[in-house]
């Protein structure tokens, strides 16, 4: 039993929801977000302030910032394109912001219509100019295990771009499995090698389950020393640009590992159980990870087993 702290980021309002065909409203979006911050999540990706042309879900960013509820150990952030992007979240409120960078140049094109040079260029003047405005600022390393188009990354591009990113002055380096397609193998060896350089407190991991090790991978990399992990209520998402991306880890598959393993979240796994049943309302279809589907059968068990009155 470790005892140690690991922190959660939910990023289901974001990268859970953004390629979902239905609209959600900015009331729904508003519940969901209460329902995890009483389950006690305390780091929520809320929004992104993308052009609705690409990512229409997300149109309403203003509005739902203008109501987010607030507290003063709640980190929210939004994920920004480019410089208008950052131009608009500021203006909207907000004081942390993450950008992204795929690894590979396919990757790129197709998901924010950029070379890598210059999406690490933008991403760059996105950092300097958040650290001089004071904010906080999450840098993404997209498929920084494979790529849907160019196949498996090589470790040497993860650790020269993070290097770039840092250098830029960003406060984290997020790892990102886009599509699934790490083990646990390459994960803690893509974790070891980074750990020298930027240490647990500014390095984090984004796993999608897509072929069912996203809790597995995420084991691996706290052997490695990460203490902070992303994950999505009930697992909902992908990134709508990466062909096989669907299925982030499920909130309530991590933070089940994490309290068995012993590890301390400080999430109640009741109510992210009914934080996953107030998404299914919003988002009209069911969700939950192996977790919530194992919780669900043994309360229907139980329910059969009980005696009629």
């Amino acid at each position: 039993m470790t005892g140690d702290r690991v922190t959660i980021n939910e990023v289901g309002p974001r990268d859970g929801l953004q390629n979902l065909a239905t609209f959600v409203d900015t009331d729904d979006k508003l519940r969901i977000i209460r329902s995890l911050l009483d389950s006690g999540i305390r780091s929520i990706e809320a929004t992104s302030f993308v052009s609705p042309r690409w990512v229409p879900q997300l149109r309403d960013a203003d509005a739902l910032m203008a109501k987010l509820p607030q507290a003063g150990d709640v980190e929210y952030s939004v994920l920004v394109p480019n410089m208008k992007g950052y131009e608009r979240a500021v203006a909207a409120g907000a004081r942390s912001v993450a950008v992204v960078v795929s690894c590979t140049e396919t990757m790129n094109r197709k998901n924010i219509a950029m070379s890598l040079d210059e999406a690490i260029a933008v991403s760059c003047d996105v950092i300097g100019r958040a650290a001089a405005d004071g904010l906080r600022t999450r840098a993404y390393l997209a498929v920084a295990f494979e790529c849907p188009f160019e196949g498996p990354t090589p470790l040497d591009v993860v650790i020269r771009l993070a290097g770039r990113l840092s250098d830029a002055g960003a406060s984290e380096i997020a790892v990102a499995d886009t599509i699934g397609a790490a083990d646990p193998t390459s994960v803690h060896r893509c974790f070891s090698a980074l750990m020298p350089d930027h240490g647990s407190a500014r390095l984090s991991a984004h796993f999608h389950d897509t072929r069912g090790l996203g809790c597995a991978n995420a084991f691996a990399a706290l052997q490695a020393g990460v203490r902070k992990l992303d994950a999505s209520i009930g697992g909902l998402g992908g990134c709508p640009f990466a062909p096989g991306a669907a299925g982030n880890l499920a909130t309530e598959d991590l933070v089940h590992m994490l309290e068995a393993g012993g590890y301390s979240t400080g999430v109640d796994l009741d109510r992210l159980a009914a934080a996953v049943a107030v998404a299914e309302s919003c988002v009209g279809q069911p969700l939950g990870g192996h977790w919530l589907r194992w919780r669900r059968s043994q309360e229907r068990a139980g329910d059969a087993a009980s005696p009629v009155q």
